[in-house]
């Protein structure tokens, strides 16, 4: 028989004595631990380079802001749409002084641009007045190619344009039709003096409607040049789209809306149409002189005044002194 093999022989030392991991393994761990470290590190500095760029970010945004914030605060605000009596907003030069700005141009915001054209919601507006009308009188201040197509519209009727612009004047007067006429005129009062116009206006008694003939009125926004027909006729649709009024130093349409007052008063009913009254002349002169009580729609930068004829003498609105 074989011989025992004793349990303390060395056979079994193996089985029961801890073995350390080869040293490879060791350096292993250890080089895993130093890189994991290390990539922390990197993400910490990475993190805090980042911030100073963040902080630069916002700080652009909120400088880019104020910039925004400033431009808007600057600028001249718009009117509201429905303003009260220029007579009552403006009592003393002081209480609408930035409007006073805009129109003595010396303001340095830029003035607005000019419309040289109507849209076709404007266009509708007005070929409906003539539609119920037809055949009537129209007088339009300002010559632009849709005034034209209203003469085909008012058949029967007169039409006359007046326009001081000489290129629109020879461009357009050989497309005359029918009774349409047009005349070349003149104006010779800058916007910018609008506003002594308007103190004019109130303390003379020679711009009332009812002091005189329109043609020899000794009012300084009466237009006494315009063809003999103006003054004549009875006109049932006044247009007013011109001068062009598009910067100070260009010819206003104070004179143009005083006027067309004057003549509305005295016809029967007569329907006034005043163009741009986003801009401050045009509404200003639209409410002293042809009221916002007669004001009876809008479409656009229109409005439209149905005027009454022959009303009070003394003022042009019920609410003036």
């Amino acid at each position: 028989m074989p011989p025992e093999v004793p349990l303390s022989s060395t056979l079994a030392t193996p089985l029961i004595r801890y073995s350390p991991p080869p040293p490879s393994d060791v350096e292993g761990n250890h080089t895993f631990k130093h890189k994991s470290l290390r990539g922390t590190r990197k993400m910490k500095l990475s993190v805090r380079k980042l911030i100073p760029i963040f902080v630069l970010i916002l700080a652009s945004i909120s400088i880019l802001r104020f910039v925004r914030i400033l431009i808007t605060t600057s600028s001249p605000h718009p009117l509201p749409a429905s303003p009260p009596h220029v007579q009552q907003a403006c009592t003393s030069p002081s209480s609408c002084s930035k409007v006073l700005t805009e129109i003595s141009g010396n303001s340095t915001s830029t003035p607005p641009a000019y419309t040289a054209s109507i849209t076709a919601k404007e266009f509708k507006l007005l070929s409906n007045l003539v539609k119920q009308r037809r055949p009537c009188n129209i007088l339009i201040f300002g010559l632009e190619p849709q005034y034209l197509s209203l003469s085909s519209i008012n058949a029967g009727g007169t039409t006359i344009i007046l326009e001081d612009d000489a290129d629109k004047f020879t461009n357009y007067r050989t497309e005359r039709a029918g009774s349409t006429k047009i005349y070349k005129v003149q104006y010779n009062v800058p916007a910018k003096e609008a506003y002594e116009l308007l103190k004019h206006a109130r303390r003379s008694s020679s711009c009332a409607p009812g002091a005189a003939l329109l043609q020899v009125s000794k009012c300084q926004l009466a237009l006494t040049g315009l063809p003999q027909e103006v003054y004549k006729t009875k006109w049932d649709l006044v247009v007013v789209d011109g001068p062009s009024g598009s910067n100070p130093e260009a010819p206003g349409r104070m004179g143009a809306i005083y006027t067309a007052s004057i003549l509305a008063r005295a016809g029967n009913t007569t329907d006034v149409v005043v163009h741009d009254v986003h801009r401050t002349i045009e509404k200003w002169f639209s409410w002293e002189f042809l009221c916002q009580e007669n004001l009876v729609s809008s479409k656009g930068k229109f409005w439209n005044f149905r005027i009454l004829g022959h009303t009070d003498p003394a003022r042009f609105c019920p609410t003036q002194p």
